[in-house]
Parts: structure tokens; C-alpha cells; sequence
């Protein structure tokens, strides 16, 4: 069994039968009071972010995940198609159990977290990084480059990534699908 030792960033508990990822931890030591755990968690099979607090040495109730490649194929009314790598197998995800569903591109790979004690598909996490083409952005005015000046730019997924001037469209950029920023441009 788990205690609150075991907390870490990343980590899917279940708590009041709904699971929940760690997004934030930590601990607070009085002098007088047992210390306590706490943590910000946000609902896998559902939209909820709450904040828990544990007595420290607690028992908590991870849940085992595994994750498997998939490919995405294409969104439609039953949601965001993904498709097995090794079985072909295909699901379907709601837009809420995708991290950046924005950056999701035609036969990109994907990692797919399952539940391993249901086998219940859970969420969709994108790379860290993709590589996408600028499909718009307006010209950069010379002589402009003094500051880190940002202009809006539209990348072949539709979404909209904040570049440097000096990046046009045609030109294929780095993007961070955490954050949302243009990491650089691709030669």
C-alpha cells in the first residue's frame, strides 16, 4: 500500500472513487501539529481540480496506468479518432481527455494512458514538442527587432502560436504543445 510519501507530480489516485492526477504537491511542518501533505489534483474521468490534504504517512490509492502509441486519424462527431499501432484497433476520445488538442495533426503519434486495472482508456498526451508549418502570419516590419517583439501566427493545425518577427509564412517552426510557445524555427 501507498502512503503519502509516495506522492509525486504525474501520479493518478483515487480519491472519493474518482480518479485524479498530481498536478502540484507538498508539506507543511508545524511545531506543535503533525505534519501534513497536500496536493492539487486534477479529475481524469471527470473536469473537477480540487485540493486535498493528507496527515503525513496517510494511506492513498494509486492507480496503475500504462501507455501505448496510438495515431491520430481525424476528428469527427463521436470525438478525436485515435487508432492502436500494434493491434489497429480504433477509439474514440472526447476533447477533454486530450492535453493539446489544438496541436493534433493528421497521423501524428500519440501516447495513450490506460488504466491498467480497468482497462479503460483515459487521456491523450501529445509529444512535448511538434514540428508544424505556418500557414499564415502577417510580414514582419524591418527595422522592428530591437525588442522581443511577437506576432500572431496560424500553424497548419489551426491554432494560433506566437512567433518572432522575423519568422514567415511557408516556414516550418518547433512549437511547445505544453505551453502553447514557438521553441525556433526548422531548417
Amino acid at each position: 500500500m501507498a502512503t503519502t510519501a509516495d506522492i509525486r507530480t504525474g501520479l493518478i489516485i483515487k480519491l472519493d472513487n474518482s480518479l485524479y492526477s498530481v498536478v502540484e504537491f507538498g508539506q507543511n511542518k508545524t511545531a506543535r501539529a503533525a505534519a501534513k501533505v497536500w496536493a492539487k489534483l486534477k479529475g481524469v474521468d471527470n473536469t473537477r481540480s480540487i485540493e486535498h490534504t493528507w496527515n503525513s504517512g496517510d494511506t492513498i490509492y494509486p492507480v496503475r496506468i500504462e501507455k501505448k502509441p496510438f495515431q491520430f486519424l481525424y476528428k469527427d462527431d463521436t470525438g478525436y479518432n485515435f487508432m492502436d499501432n500494434e493491434t489497429f484497433e480504433q477509439i474514440a476520445m472526447p476533447e477533454s481527455a486530450i492535453d493539446a488538442p489544438q496541436f493534433l495533426k493528421d497521423g501524428q503519434e500519440v501516447s495513450v494512458q490506460i488504466n491498467t486495472e480497468t482497462d479503460q482508456y483515459m487521456a491523450v498526451e501529445l509529444p512535448d514538442k511538434i514540428v508544424a508549418l505556418v500557414t499564415y502570419s502577417e510580414p514582419g516590419v524591418k527595422g522592428d527587432t530591437a525588442t522581443r517583439t511577437l506576432k500572431p501566427a496560424t500553424i497548419e493545425t489551426g491554432a494560433t502560436v506566437m512567433v518572432p518577427l522575423f519568422v514567415d509564412e511557408g516556414e516550418t517552426i518547433r512549437v511547445n504543445t505544453k505551453t502553447g510557445e514557438y521553441i525556433e524555427r526548422v531548417k
